[in-house]
């Protein structure tokens, strides 16, 4: 049975899934969907054009689908679309697209922690965590089970691969290549590979080997990108296979590899046991 508390103002425009619990002084505008089981808590807002899944839930003074910050917004209908079992966090933000016909989407299993922000036109694909005060700009499209820590900030049209991995109070200025660790703002760089995070998702030693020569062919080996890319091809593996395919479409080029003090850092290597 759904609960929507007296106070909530609800667009007669708007459609409800079942068991949904609305709570005091939410706004829900004009055209937004609702599938089932959605908690949307105190002084949150779910703004005109947004379709949500199911079993989300939407933190208190949380604000989606609202309009882009764009000063060429010209307004129409543009849209938010977002999957299910989502949790957007305490004043976190995600706004909508800035074309009409386009929208921004959010994937599946996603955490958007407290004050964090997602702007207009970018992909957010499943499982992704992105941490408190972290501001992602325009047309950014995060690949899934990557993290981004607290208070990053990352470039419009940047991307952030699968499973990597980008540390606290970093600027990230251009493309995270998936299964990597980046960290820092003066500048930004890839110290290694996301060791842990690859256990976690299951690969196989096999996968975080071949993983770990390619690393060291487009870091450490003096090539440029596209020889590079030639020779980590030659690795094979789906994680390889992946990488290769993120490098050839990087359009904004990817971040830069170790400073000379981590070069002898096995850690950030990704060395295994």
């Amino acid at each position: 049975m759904t609960k929507i508390h007296p106070s909530a103002v609800i667009s007669p425009k708007a459609e409800i899934g079942a068991d949904c619990e609305i709570g005091p002084h939410v706004v829900i505008e004009e055209d937004v969907v609702l599938g089932p089981r959605n908690r949307i808590y105190a002084n949150a807002a779910i703004c005109a054009h947004t379709e949500m899944g199911a079993d989300n839930e939407v933190h208190f003074g949380a604000v989606i689908g609202h309009a882009p910050q764009h000063k060429h917004f010209k307004g129409g209908i543009t849209r938010t679309r977002i999957g299910s079992g989502n949790i957007f966090r305490e004043h976190s933000q995600v706004h909508r697209g800035t074309v009409e016909g386009k929208a921004t989407e959010i994937g599946n299993g996603i955490l958007l922690m407290a004050l964090a922000h997602i702007a207009h036109d970018c992909v957010i694909e499943d499982d992704v965590v992105i941490c408190n005060n972290s501001l992602l700009a325009g047309h950014i499209h995060v690949e899934p089970k990557a993290v981004v820590s607290g208070n990053v900030v990352i470039h419009q049209f940047s991307r952030i691969g699968r499973l990597a991995m980008v540390g606290g109070l970093s600027a990230v200025p251009r493309d995270v290549p998936p299964f990597m660790m980046a960290v820092g703002n003066r500048p930004c760089v890839v110290v290694g590979m996301n060791t842990v995070g690859l256990r976690r998702a299951g690969v196989t030693t096999e996968g975080r080997q071949r993983l770990r020569a390619a690393f060291r062919i487009l870091y450490r080996s003096g090539l440029i990108l596209p020889e590079a890319v030639q020779q980590i091809a030659e690795l094979g593996g789906p994680e390889v296979d992946h990488l290769v395919s993120f490098l050839r479409g990087s359009k904004r080029g990817i971040i830069a590899g170790p400073r000379v003090e981590d070069e002898a850092s096995d850690e950030l290597d990704g060395a295994e046991e």
